[in-house]
């Protein structure tokens, strides 16, 4: 349980708990209420200042970007509904409080040259010496190769069980992750022959340790969220790719992240399409359900660009004409 410290800590531990208990995901909305909590602390605030004229102020004061004191002030402004629904406010303060206008996003896209070069980049780092590192090394490959294959998140590869891959079906069973939705996808037939051929190289190198995770550690256990992003910035350093998040006019410039896979297959995949004189609007719904979006409008905040080579240019245009914004 977070340690709040404000006025509000009581309710704050409460409301956690309860969103905790209707199936919630806190791990965004805990961050965003614990910079809340400790900005009633650095004002030294009481429950009779908190009138909507302090959370404009507060809007001001948090020196972050306009899109990350949105997502506090959303976060706060559901925790106050539940206040008032138990009683503790007559009202919520934060009603009418308007969200700042945001920057336009730049995603970060690898070209399909680009994704198989830092698969290998990441395959040739693999260790080989000794059985438990080649395991590891072999497992966080798969992780990353199934997020620029499948176009996953990348919690889901690390939370697949044994039994969630389907042999006679080729086929993963994902369970409730975003959107609290499960999905079953075919896998790419070459994707489908490294899964395999991963789980009998596993099978060998585990002995007798029982692990039910698909991705699998030397020890009973799955494999680590902040070592998948380690092998992945390693990978996209050695390919000469990696370069800094920017801000420049009111366009965020994003650097290469995990993520950037998943958008990366979705705008691949759509080419991909088109190349074979397909649809690119028919094959959409099927993307949407392929990538566990619950609705299209998800999909497309994917497709603002045509191909990773649109997307350079258009940064690189807006690198050296920042003017123009």
């Amino acid at each position: 349980m977070n340690k709040f410290k404000s006025f509000l800590a009581p309710q704050l531990e409460k409301y956690v708990i309860y969103r905790h208990n209707l199936g919630y995901a806190m791990k965004a909305s805990l961050s965003h209420l614990t910079t809340f909590d400790r900005y009633l602390m650095q004002k030294q605030a009481q429950r009779i200042l908190l009138q909507p004229s302090f959370f404009i102020r507060m809007q001001a004061d948090l020196k972050i970007e306009a899109r990350s004191v949105n997502n506090i002030i959303a976060s706060v402004r559901v925790f106050f509904n539940y206040l008032v629904r138990t009683g503790a406010y007559r009202q919520n303060p934060l009603k009418d409080i308007a969200y700042l206008p945001e920057n336009d996003i730049m995603p970060y896209l690898f070209s399909p040259q680009q994704v198989n070069q830092l698969l290998s980049a990441i395959s040739s780092r693999i260790r080989k010496k000794a059985q438990h590192l080649y395991l590891m090394d072999l497992s966080y490959y798969m992780a990353v190769m199934l997020l620029a294959r499948c176009g996953l998140r990348i919690s889901e590869p690390l939370r697949l069980k044994l039994n969630h891959y389907r042999f006679d079906e080729k086929t993963i069973y994902i369970k409730k992750t975003k959107f609290k939705k499960d999905r079953l996808i075919p896998l790419p037939a070459s994707v489908a022959v490294e899964l395999e051929n991963y789980l009998a190289a596993r099978r060998g190198l585990l002995g007798s340790v029982v692990n039910n995770y698909l991705l699998a550690n030397y020890a009973a256990r799955g494999l680590n969220d902040q070592r998948v992003r380690t092998v992945f910035d390693r990978a996209v350093k050695d390919i000469g790719l990696k370069q800094p998040r920017q801000i420049i006019g009111s366009v965020n410039i994003n650097s290469p992240t995990p993520h950037s896979l998943r958008h990366s297959f979705a705008v691949n995949t759509l080419n991909r399409v088109k190349k074979r004189g397909g649809s690119a609007q028919n094959a959409l719904p099927v993307l949407a359900a392929y990538m566990g979006h619950s609705e299209y409008k998800h999909t497309l905040k994917y497709l603002k660009f045509i191909d990773a080579q649109q997307r350079l240019e258009l940064a690189n245009f807006i690198a050296t004409h920042p003017d123009q914004q």
